[in-house]
């Protein structure tokens, strides 16, 4: 077995006065915590999270601002096999983005053995040689230190089996906040010298109206994931500040749609009495509120696209 340098703490080195900065995007199969671990890094939600494949279906991304360097966090949609139309597109489109970044940090829980899943990534970023790849054990918290050291051995064996170098593995929670601050630290020295890409204080630089439109997206799901589980689209149709309010009470109008598969999947959404809808409406704009920092008037219509997610003009439309 190669030499495995497993980094649990930071050593004292000294500070360079090159500035850094660069993309790096964080892979994994569902559920391996890279939305959360996004969050952890960025301090503020960004990237949703849900157990649930193909949540996270824009290239969402966090900054994260460093003395001297500017870490981008762009997080693709996860990598499986595609079944429909959607799923082929999603994947080029993470072919694509790990090709463009940085650096590319393979995410895998401490509490999960290495499954096909894992190793159909493993494969995938096998064949992209130039960028460098961190290794990351997840979920720490929830493991004992021999299962976690039975992990870390695991991931050192697939990179050696696969002819993968991985340039760091490192364990880490993003919720006990444990060994996130480092894992910043060791992504930074392989980031390009060059100055910051963002303005200090940027987190996301995702279109208002795309994030506002996974907000809706998340609450919509909460409950119903079973029933429906990737079968909602959201569109904000427009965002506008309403006329006729004075300046220090400003009032924000969103019309946004949520776009179904089929009729029958309506009263699902709707709830009895419309219930469920009304309760989307306010768990999201209490979410979009935060977000804008401003009210907001929500309106929310459902409506039928059939079967949306293998009709390429539907797709378009709906924004993938």
């Amino acid at each position: 077995m190669g030499a495995m340098s497993v980094r649990t703490q930071s050593s004292e080195e000294p500070a360079e006065s090159v500035h850094r900065a660069g993309f790096a995007c964080f892979v994994g199969r569902p559920n391996a915590g890279k939305s959360t671990l996004t969050n952890a890094l960025v301090g503020q939600k960004v990237a949703i999270t849900s157990n649930r494949p193909q949540t996270t279906r824009h290239t969402v991304r966090g900054i994260v601002h460093r003395a001297g360097a500017q870490l981008i966090l762009v997080d693709t949609p996860g990598l499986h096999k595609p079944r429909t139309l959607l799923g082929e597109r999603l994947n080029d489109v993470v072919r694509a983005t790990w090709a463009e970044v940085d650096v590319i940090g393979f995410c895998l829980p401490a509490n999960e053995k290495l499954g096909p899943g894992d190793r159909f990534i493993a494969k995938e970023l096998a064949g992209i040689r130039k960028t460098p790849k961190v290794a990351i054990i997840t979920k720490t918290d929830l493991v004992d230190s021999k299962t976690l050291a039975e992990q870390l051995i695991a991931v050192d064996r697939l990179g050696e089996e696969l002819g993968i170098t991985w340039a760091e593995i490192v364990p880490v929670s993003a919720t006990a906040n444990k060994q996130v601050d480092l894992l910043a630290e060791l992504l930074v020295p392989l980031l390009p010298e060059g100055p910051a890409l963002y303005p200090e204080g940027d987190l996301t630089d995702e279109p208002e109206q795309v994030m506002v439109a996974e907000l809706i997206r998340e609450a919509a799901l909460e409950g119903v994931r079973d029933e429906l589980p990737h079968s909602i689209a959201v569109v904000v149709e427009e965002m506008l500040p309403r006329e006729d309010r004075p300046a220090d009470k400003p009032l924000l109008d969103i019309h946004a749609n949520v776009f179904i598969e089929r009729p029958s999947q309506k009263g699902i959404i709707i709830g009895p009495k419309g219930k469920r809808l009304k309760d989307v409406g306010i768990k999201s704009r209490k979410q979009i509120e935060a977000l804008l920092g401003t009210p907001v008037f929500l309106d929310l219509h459902v409506k039928v696209a059939k079967d949306w997610q293998r009709d390429p003009k539907q797709l378009r439309r709906l924004g993938f």
